[in-house]
Parts: C-alpha cells; sequence; structure tokens
C-alpha cells in the first residue's frame, strides 16, 4: 500500500519525521531571488527527489524567501579535499590581482 505525499506545507508523514531510518541524504540549494545564484544552505533525508524538495520547501523556505529550490543527492557530489588546495588552486598569479596592473590618469575612477 503506497500513500501520497501530503501536499500541505509543514505537514509530514510519521515515518518521516522523525530519525532518517535509512534514507537518502539530499543536498539542499536554495535562490533568493531571480538573478542571484542558488546557495547551499543545508541537507534533508528523503525516499526520492519530490519528497526531498517538499522537505526542503518547509524546511528552508518557512517564510517565502526562495524563487527556486534545487536538491542533489549528496551521493552524486564530488569535491576535492580542502587539504589538498594547493594542487587544485595555484595561488602564485599576481596578474590576477588589479594591483599588479597601472591604470593611466586618463581613465579616471574605475
Amino acid at each position: 500500500m503506497s500513500y501520497d505525499v501530503p501536499a500541505i506545507e509543514g505537514e509530514v508523514e510519521a515515518e518521516l519525521s522523525g530519525a532518517p531510518g535509512g534514507l537518502p541524504l539530499w543536498e539542499v540549494f536554495v535562490r533568493a531571488d531571480r538573478g542571484l545564484n542558488h546557495v547551499h544552505c543545508g541537507s534533508v533525508h528523503a525516499a526520492d527527489a519530490d519528497l526531498a524538495l517538499r522537505n526542503a520547501r518547509d524546511v528552508y523556505t518557512r517564510r517565502r524567501e526562495g524563487v527556486s529550490i534545487w536538491v542533489v543527492p549528496s551521493s552524486q557530489i564530488s569535491a576535492s579535499d580542502p587539504d589538498t588546495k594547493e594542487a587544485w588552486f595555484d595561488t602564485d598569479h599576481p596578474y590576477r590581482h588589479p594591483t599588479f596592473y597601472e591604470i593611466p590618469d586618463e581613465v579616471g575612477h574605475m
């Protein structure tokens, strides 16, 4: 027997409201306003993407501060190790900093 996910905001089935019980972890990204970037705001446990979206909406946009929500299975995210940042991010490029360039006087303010 299967049940539909409740559509009422804040209403969650009893077995999903407590401990995750082996449910997959989803990372939540919310865009606060049109034109802005999605920002990671936390994680939720859910059985599928639809329920993860609903849980994310209920947990992270209670005051209607978002216009778009992304959920991504945590198992699908690959990340570099912060301890090996030197191998990933070469920081010895002074020409990338604006202090390296001389700005001509006729350019004015920048």
